[in-house]
């Protein structure tokens, strides 16, 4: 495609200048709504990851050395310029991505509230004066950034992730080189023009896109690039851990998901089917956290399978951008193909179909990757939607009677991100809660994410964790100062 082209082109950011790809490829975006072009994004390579290396590194030392409150004000300079193009962004999400306008905003808010928090939270970065048992001695210790950092982010949270990352990362003094999804390329040259806008130090945040194994690789095997912040498939996620041991290098993974909702039959049952329905559905299922195994008490079975199935029929699907929409279309036709295929197998285990099971027909949606909102019922637990994680707007229910029961059925995959349970027992709560195998738990609550906490999982679903106090100390390393004192 060329210039002529009337599809915006997008430009690479590094070292605070905007450039395409060394080798002069390019690849389109598209709009998962109507197939439509959106951009046409530089196809990087090994170079364009070396050359963001470069000024990574060569950045490194000057914004290190910055006070935490000086750091702080460029931090703070991003969000104000991210608050003026909010509404630009959170549009080009619906365009590229295709979650809903209202999702999308939230996703504008949670970036915002990540710059700010972190910007303060800079300043916290405290070390330690240790009692010493050797006279004449004292020991102190330091916090020190790591280093240049390698990021890679996924396409479903395109915009909030960027800051996920970076935020604590520009917080601690570290610079950093991050690599889009291809699908969600458009968004990420966007924020680069907002941290361009804020007169943001040259060579300190870097945007290359383009292929995924080169740049990665550069991440590998650059002994300069310390760390490696992975959001993404657990498959991928083991591969880099691997590359990452060559050399000691830093890894911070957020993998896949599979997350159980329980349901006890003495829930508030209005409450929480709007809550599971809105957790399920949320950007088409596409979410880590989202509801994968919903498991209902037996008592409470029939009804919550109805309900949600009322509620996915009646839920308006299409352009995020239009008034009333609820949930938008799949990112592409292979997430489209995936649901079909894990659906298909769920119904000759013997699931039943309650609402949707198939993709929604009509002139508005087929040039669009659009399936319909799904509850089935009766799952088997060897149905593969059981172990493996759908991403997609399928609401799998399965029958459980007692809480030992229900804590061995969601255990019982490798995944442990996030779990829910609904129950007024406060008692059962707590104990079911920390039986859980899982980095995060939501108990009559499914909204897990904030700037001021912790999020991350455990088992095949992650190492480390971001957002929050424990987001900063990913990228800190403890320095020890022994100091001989005159007596």
């Amino acid at each position: 495609m060329t210039q002529e082209s009337p599809t915006p082109l997008g430009a690479m950011y590094i070292n605070g200048r905007f450039e395409p790809a060394q080798s002069g490829e390019t690849f389109v975006s598209t709009n998962p709504i109507n197939g439509e072009p959106v951009a046409v994004i530089p196809f990087g390579d090994e170079r364009d990851a070396r050359r963001a290396v470069d000024a990574a590194a060569a950045a490194f030392p000057a914004w290190s050395r910055l006070s935490a409150a000086a750091r702080a004000k460029h931090i703070h300079r991003v969000a104000d310029a991210l608050e003026r193009r909010r509404d630009e962004i959170a549009l080009l999400i619906t365009m590229e991505e295709g979650k809903p306008s209202r999702e999308a905003q939230g996703e504008l808010q949670l970036s915002i509230d990540s710059l700010r928090w972190y910007a303060e939270e800079s300043r916290r970065a405290y070390g330690a004066w240790i009692p010493d048992p050797i006279p004449g001695r004292r020991l102190l210790t330091q916090r020190m950034p790591v280093g240049v950092c390698g990021a890679i982010i996924p396409w479903n949270v395109p915009c909030a992730m960027i800051f996920r990352k970076a935020a604590p990362a520009l917080a601690a003094g570290c610079t950093m080189v991050l690599k889009p999804a291809e699908a969600t390329s458009y968004i990420a040259l966007k924020v680069a023009e907002v941290f361009a806008e804020a007169e943001f130090p040259a060579g300190v945040m870097n945007f290359v896109t383009g292929k995924s194994s080169a740049i990665g690789n550069v991440f590998l095997t650059d002994m300069r690039v310390r760390k490696i912040s992975f959001t993404g498939s657990t498959e991928v996620g083991r591969l880099l851990m691997r590359g990452a041991a060559e050399q000691i290098k830093r890894v911070s993974m957020e993998l896949g998901g599979n997350a159980p909702v329980i349901l006890f039959d003495d829930c508030d049952l209005d409450a929480t089917i709007r809550a599971v329905s809105t957790l399920k559905f949320l950007n088409a299922g596409q979410a880590c956290i989202g509801a994968n195994r919903i498991y209902v008490q037996s008592g409470i079975y029939d009804e919550v399978a109805r309900r949600l199935a009322d509620h996915a029929q009646t839920m308006k699907v299409g352009d995020g951008s239009q008034a009333g929409v609820a949930m938008g279309p799949l990112i592409d036709m292979k997430a489209v193909e995936k649901v079909e295929e894990l659906v298909g197998d769920a119904v000759r285990q013997g699931a039943n179909v309650r609402a949707g099971g198939s993709r929604i027909q009509g002139e508005a949606y087929e040039k669009g990757s659009f399936y319909a909102p799904t509850v089935l019922s009766e799952v088997s637990m060897k149905a593969r939607l059981h172990e493996e994680e759908i991403f997609g707007p399928v609401a799998a229910l399965y029958s459980f009677e007692s809480e030992d029961q229900v804590i061995e059925m969601a255990n019982a995959v490798p995944y442990g991100l996030s779990a829910y349970l609904f129950t007024e027992n406060m008692d059962r709560a707590l104990r079911v809660g920390e039986r859980l195998e899982s980095g995060m738990v939501g108990i009559n609550e499914t909204r897990l994410g904030a700037a001021e906490a912790p999020f991350g999982g455990v088992k095949m679903s992650g190492i480390g964790r971001e957002g929050g106090r424990e987001g900063l100390e990913e990228y800190l390393e403890t320095k020890l100062l022994a100091i001989r004192v005159r007596e």
